[in-house]
Parts: C-alpha cells; sequence; structure tokens
C-alpha cells in the first residue's frame, strides 16, 4: 500500500521548463490586482515564473502570444529571460483578482526589469491581437 494517495490531486500544468540557471532561488509571491488594475507595466523576469490564479481573472500577455484571460483555478508559466511579460491586468472592474506565483531567481540579476519605451516602440508591430470572445 502507498503511503501516498492521488485522491483529491489534479494536475493544473506540466510543462518542460527552460534552462535554469545553476545557484538560482525560488520566490514565491502573492499578488493581488485591485478591481481593473492593468498591472504592472511591461517587464522580464530573470527566470522562469509559474502561477496560479487564486481568485479572480486577469489577462496575460506575453511576447510572441495573443492575450488570453486566466481564471481562478488556471495555472500559467512564463520563459523568462528575453521574453516581455507585456500585460497581468484584472479584467474584474468590481472585485480584487488574487494570484501565487513562484520565480526562479538568477544569481545576480534582479528578477524583475522594466523594459525600455524604445524597445517597446520597436517591438509594437510584432503584438499580437487578443481573440474574439
Amino acid at each position: 500500500m502507498s503511503a501516498v494517495s492521488n485522491m483529491g490531486q489534479k494536475d493544473l500544468l506540466e510543462i518542460v521548463p527552460p534552462f535554469i540557471a545553476q545557484g538560482s532561488s525560488a520566490m514565491i509571491r502573492i499578488l493581488e490586482l485591485p478591481p481593473g488594475d492593468p498591472g504592472i507595466a511591461p517587464h522580464r523576469h530573470s527566470g522562469p515564473v509559474f502561477g496560479y490564479m487564486l481568485e479572480g481573472e486577469m489577462l496575460f500577455e506575453l511576447e510572441g502570444e495573443a492575450p488570453y484571460p486566466v481564471k481562478a483555478g488556471e495555472a500559467f508559466w512564463e520563459p523568462g529571460g528575453d521574453v516581455i511579460h507585456y500585460m497581468i491586468a484584472n479584467l474584474l472592474p468590481d472585485k480584487t483578482s488574487r494570484l501565487v506565483v513562484v520565480a526562479m531567481c538568477v544569481p545576480g540579476v534582479p528578477m524583475l526589469t522594466m523594459v525600455s519605451d524604445e524597445e517597446l516602440a520597436a517591438k509594437a508591430g510584432e503584438r499580437r491581437s487578443a481573440p474574439s470572445r
């Protein structure tokens, strides 16, 4: 008889992560997005980020992908590195959305780096539109 039971378990996300630098640390953070909050400006993470939506709904956009909604109970991830994280906006005008993220932080590199206005302007034509609902 196994000491570990699968009862009540549900796989949320399974991916092969990109390279994780030796000596990286993991940071776990709960983020709260106030009603209608557009979220943080475009940025990059030094390493991959994995997340789970606790409550609410957000619009999530990474470089090379169309923005898409992530709802409570759903998981998401991003590779970090050179990939721009364009958007993490609360889609609910009247409710706070909450999520938990696990970020792999590369030694000696800030976990979050803002993207310059010049780079955003240069890449503006590459952004994809959200699919119609």
